[in-house]
């Protein structure tokens, strides 16, 4: 498992800009979205028994470059270190011109009955 990586891609638009979610004012690809990109190479990169998912317990990164409207921005992830259910994670984001993020991201394999059950009492 250690080493397996997935690449997911989106193009920067309206909806995902740092001006549209509300964490900035320009029309640049979004650090939050950056991250969620991210988060969702890390759920690429697993396979799960049926009743099993993974959720996010820790994420650092760094938003190094500007990507604008119409960029195209992948996000890898790659598996470096596996300690029972928690799985960890190298993560990059790319557009065009190279690399615009880095950072780490956990995660950790849950069962989702009882994961959603736990949930459900924060109410």
């Amino acid at each position: 498992m250690i080493g397996k990586t997935a690449t997911v891609s989106t193009i920067v638009n309206e909806t995902n800009t740092a001006k549209a979610v509300g964490s900035g004012s320009l029309d640049v690809f979004a650090t939050p979205m950056m991250t969620a990109l991210m988060e969702r190479a890390a759920c690429q990169c697993l396979a799960f028994d049926t009743g099993q998912t993974s959720v996010g317990t820790a994420i650092s990164v760094e938003h190094t470059a500007a990507s604008p409207l119409g960029a195209e921005v992948s996000a890898t992830a790659t598996i470096t270190a596996v300690d029972g259910r928690k799985i960890e994670f190298e993560v990059t984001a790319n557009d065009r011109k190279g690399e615009i993020g880095h950072g780490t991201h956990t995660r950790v394999i849950t069962d989702i009955e009882r994961f959603m059950t736990k949930a459900k009492t924060r109410i």
